[in-house]
């Protein structure tokens, strides 16, 4: 057990705990962390900590009873983060008092829905909900301050509502049923730091990519997409040019426009006459347009 010297902060990592009853919550407590216990309920006095700003029950035994009191503690209607990542839920806890939340995480759960976060502030700047059972994007589109947001490892078959979402920096998708969506025929990823290409290659139909502005070191998990005719990986850290064409042998032919500017790979003052060698019918690169 941790106390800090000002008695804000109050770390029970890893105590094994399976209640609060012989710990001391002071009522001047800032940050609580109840990470990696065996805590199966929440203790009646966390609803008196008035100044209380983070939360943490990650790696508990809490199920949706045991936060369901959550939603009446109005003492706690200034929380900002809320962590209830690997627990036991099975659906969204009500967080509608929370007028000031920025992060709240339930990742690692048993969640099949997001019913529910529509009630979330719209201050949020951070949603956790990967590893989940999730099967549709729903309830965010009021989320327009969310900076994160992670749906990885769901039921997730399509990319929707999340027009609205415009501060967006991070999107996370992967291990998905999306790949699912044959019939795709255009995929827009740009601005969500994307590290790593992957879930492509059954978009067989795929005809625009853009994965612009990412975080992409390589271009992988293209190769089968025989229809790709416009392919955008402009600023991102992609140092080969070779690695990129041979990623790309299956649009060879078919490959019409491709944005590479501000890659390491474009620096060379003959990339673009590389390019139209080894896409034949390729009428545009960057800003260059070709008869």
């Amino acid at each position: 057990m941790e106390i800090d010297d000002s008695g804000d902060v109050l770390d029970l990592t890893s105590c094994q705990l399976h209640s609060l009853d012989s710990i001391e919550l002071p009522p001047t407590l800032i940050e609580l962390d109840l990470t990696a216990n065996r805590l199966s309920e929440l203790d009646s006095r966390i609803a008196h900590l008035s100044m209380l700003k983070k939360l943490s029950l990650r790696q508990n035994l809490i199920e949706d009873s045991a936060v369901e009191p959550l939603s009446r503690w109005d003492a706690l209607c200034d929380l900002e983060e809320l962590i209830l990542r690997d627990n036991k839920l099975a659906k969204v806890p009500d967080v509608s008092i929370f007028s000031r939340l920025l992060v709240f995480d339930v990742s690692f759960n048993e969640i099949t829905s997001l019913e529910g976060l529509s009630k979330a502030s719209s201050t949020l700047k951070e949603l956790y909900v990967s590893k989940n059972e999730v099967n549709k994007i729903m309830e965010i589109e009021h989320l327009h301050d969310l900076q994160i947001l992670e749906l990885g490892s769901n039921r997730l078959r399509v990319m929707e509502n999340m027009e609205n979402l415009t501060k967006l920096e991070e999107l996370w998708l992967g291990r998905n049923r999306i790949k699912d969506c044959v019939a795709l025929e255009e995929l827009y990823l740009s601005h969500n730091g994307i590290s790593k290409m992957e879930g492509l290659s059954a978009l067989v139909n795929l005809r625009v990519l853009d994965v612009s502005n990412n975080k992409l070191t390589s271009v992988d998990d293209i190769q089968s997409l025989t229809k790709l005719e416009d392919l955008w990986l402009n600023d991102n850290p992609i140092e080969s040019l070779e690695a990129i064409t041979e990623a790309v042998t299956g649009s060879k032919e078919k490959l019409t426009t491709i944005y590479l500017e501000n890659n390491p790979c474009a620096k060379s003052s003959d990339y673009v006459a590389v390019l139209r060698k080894i896409f034949p019918n390729v009428e545009q690169i960057d800003s260059n347009l070709f008869a």
